[in-house]
């Protein structure tokens, strides 16, 4: 975050059960959801938004995840989602563009969206927000609708409002011209920033030729999407999935031996930064040129990176899948932690592990077990789908192949962070020449009745 906000992001924080780190999330909810609409309705919508959304979308590549919806049926029916974004925060601010997108496009929504900082939008606005908003004022007052942020001011609710009767607010108000949209200089100040989407984002893909094995060309040329969970699986390796990067079983099946072939690969750049920035030796099994010819092999380095964050994944997920465990076992874990199901006794301990084993007992027995499993298989399903479909060298041989992009902006991100900071000095600078003013100008105003008062008290004391 830029300089200059820090003191205003923590006034937007969740206080109290964070959700997770590196999280948007976002819900989407029609007005019809205040009346009796069917649940067909709110299927229609769904696929109309996702519709609308693809042709936006289909050009990137998500750090982690893609932009997704599912419907929630309770307290109020509505559609919602969550996206990791990680060390790419391009992803979260795409996901606020698509969201202002959909409010453009179905104007009969309102739609929320916060991360673990909280109104994080609240916080890129801070210097232009009205005093009275603050973390306890802001619950259920803040919303996108009809392109434009949405703030309901306290002349209205002076209490925190409950959702419905701010969703039934927002449903009848008067597009630009209601009561409920936010200040000009808070419009003006995220349609600057949105404004630079989705070319921003597009620009944010990087391309790059690498060597890698034939099942990995063959891979990414079905699923390009899955070079995210490559290098995912790369970047948070651990000495348990390495283990795997040594064998190279699925994807290096025959060692030394296997075709190499040339492609280019798309990715974002924070996760070609993740890629080129981590040194790593590679396994005694995976064929590397000579350091002779420096292209080539900086080619090959790259793509032993992703085979090898590809089997990593694919053998940690298909562990996982098997013992129906992942993320959410782990977070159902931690929960167990924090409330004090293990009772401070040691890891690893027979008592321990007695609760331990009932706990995943509990889990696999539970609804969590199966979205889970369901989840982390689906990856290794796809990737021994497209493993079994007939490919060879072949396939990639004659491909006129376009040259990398230029990563010079890998060693000059200087200047767009000064360029960053200069803006926010800006906006600091202007924050407090406005505050200055207000206080010059409270003070003429005092001194102007003390003097007022003095000539009162002249008069009265002549007077008498």
């Amino acid at each position: 975050m830029a300089a200059g906000t820090s003191s205003y992001s923590s006034i937007f924080s969740l206080k109290n059960s964070r959700p997770p780190d590196d999280t948007v999330f976002y819900s989407i909810y029609p007005d019809s959801c205040l009346s009796s609409s069917s649940a067909e309705d709110l299927h229609s919508l769904h696929l109309q938004i996702l519709n609308y959304v693809q042709p936006l979308t289909a050009p990137y590549i998500w750090q982690h995840q893609p932009f997704s919806l599912s419907i929630t049926p309770a307290p109020v029916p509505h559609l919602s989602g969550h996206l990791c974004f990680g060390d790419n925060l391009e992803d979260e601010w795409f996901v606020v563009h698509i969201l202002f997108e959909i409010s453009k496009r179905f104007p009969n929504l309102s739609i929320r969206v916060w991360d673990s900082d909280g109104e994080f939008l609240l916080i890129e606005c801070a210097f232009h927000l009205p005093k009275w908003l603050n973390p306890e004022t802001s619950t259920n007052r803040v919303f996108l609708r009809s392109g434009r942020l949405h703030i309901l001011p306290p002349s209205i609710f002076q209490e925190t409002p409950n959702l419905e009767d701010a969703l039934r607010l927002l449903a009848s108000q008067d597009g630009k011209d209601s009561s409920t949209s936010a200040p000009d200089a808070v419009q003006l100040h995220l349609n600057k920033k949105i404004g630079e989407y989705p070319e921003r984002a597009y620009g944010n893909v990087h391309k790059v030729r690498v060597l890698v094995p034939v099942s990995v060309a063959w891979l990414l040329r079905h699923e390009p999407c899955l070079i995210s969970l490559s290098v995912e699986g790369f970047y948070d390796r651990d000495i348990d999935s390495m283990k795997y990067a040594a064998r190279m079983e699925r994807l290096l099946p025959r060692g030394k031996q296997e075709e190499m072939v040339e492609v280019v690969v798309r990715m974002s750049r924070t996760m070609y930064a993740q890629l080129v920035q981590q040194k790593f030796q590679a396994p005694a099994c995976y064929p590397m040129p000579e350091r002779s010819n420096v292209a080539k092999y900086l080619e090959a380095e790259l793509g032993m990176k992703i085979a090898c964050g590809f089997e990593m994944m694919y053998q940690m997920r298909k562990k996982q899948g098997a013992e129906g465990k992942g993320s959410t076992w782990e977070a159902f874990r931690d929960s167990l932690e924090r409330s004090g199901y293990f009772k401070g006794l040691l890891p690893g301990s027979n008592k321990y592990k007695t609760l331990l084993e009932k706990a995943e007992g509990y889990y696999q027995n539970s609804s969590l077990y199966s979205r889970a499993s369901e989840v982390l298989s689906e990856p290794v399903k796809r990737i021994d789908e497209i493993l079994a479909l007939p490919h060879s060298a072949d396939d990639f041989k004659s491909l006129e192949l376009p040259p990398s992009d230029d990563d010079s902006w890998l060693y000059g991100g200087e200047d767009e962070l000064n360029a960053a900071l200069q803006e926010r000095q800006k906006e600091m600078d202007f924050f407090n020449s406005k505050l200055k003013k207000k206080h010059k100008s409270k003070e003429q105003e005092e001194q102007g009745l003390a003097s007022d008062q003095d000539v009162d008290d002249h008069d009265f004391l002549t007077s008498s």
